[in-house]
């Protein structure tokens, strides 16, 4: 979002924080919603300040899950290692706040791991993933914005770019698609 701006100012940066929030309001009836993120993302609060913006009455806690990602990369995320880990933080995360009755998975790597999540949650308590919530978001805008909307490609092919190594993202890629994928570097201006 800071790059891209320099970078290229026609292309836009669609956030998954904001949809995932706008939808997450209508689900809670408690008014109680837990943030499972990663620590990056709890300690940025973006969670609990776009839900304040747009749902001053829900209150929000957090759970940083630093194990869940290197588990999913490294392809542990379905083994009795991994539902140690996911186990422990929702207990820590029930225990601060037995009120929560929505949940948001607050990494792109966690819906993978939703067969284990759902087993520790208590019943009733819903699990928000974001991947079609953005997807949908991003449907609606495109919907609204036919000038952006004429610059997508149509053809189905797809290039993927990354800054990290293109060996790690095309491996976690892969796993996340269930397809091979296969990454190019790309270096951001500073």
């Amino acid at each position: 979002q800071k790059n891209l701006p320099t970078i290229d100012p026609n292309r836009r940066v669609l956030g998954v924080i904001r949809p995932s929030v706008e939808v997450t309001g209508s689900f809670s009836k408690t008014d109680y919603v837990g943030i499972l993120g990663t620590v990056g993302t709890v300690l940025s609060n973006s969670y609990p300040m776009e839900l304040a913006k747009l749902f001053p009455e829900i209150k929000v806690e957090q759970e940083a899950c630093p194990m869940w990602v290197p588990l999913v990369e490294n392809e542990e995320h379905l083994t009795e290692g991994a539902a140690y880990f996911v186990k422990k933080n929702l207990d820590n995360l029930f225990s601060r706040q037995p009120l929560i009755d929505t949940i948001i998975l607050g990494c792109t790597h966690y819906p993978l791991l939703l067969p284990i999540i759902e087993k520790f949650v208590p019943p009733g308590v819903k699990i928000v993933s974001q991947g079609a919530i953005v997807a949908d978001s991003l449907r609606n805008y495109l919907e609204r914005h036919p000038e952006m909307d004429a610059k997508c490609s149509k053809n189905k092919q797809h290039t993927y770019y990354t800054t990290e190594d293109p060996l790690k993202f095309s491996n976690a890629a892969s796993l996340f698609l269930g397809k091979k994928v296969e990454a190019l570097p790309i270096a951001l201006g500073r």
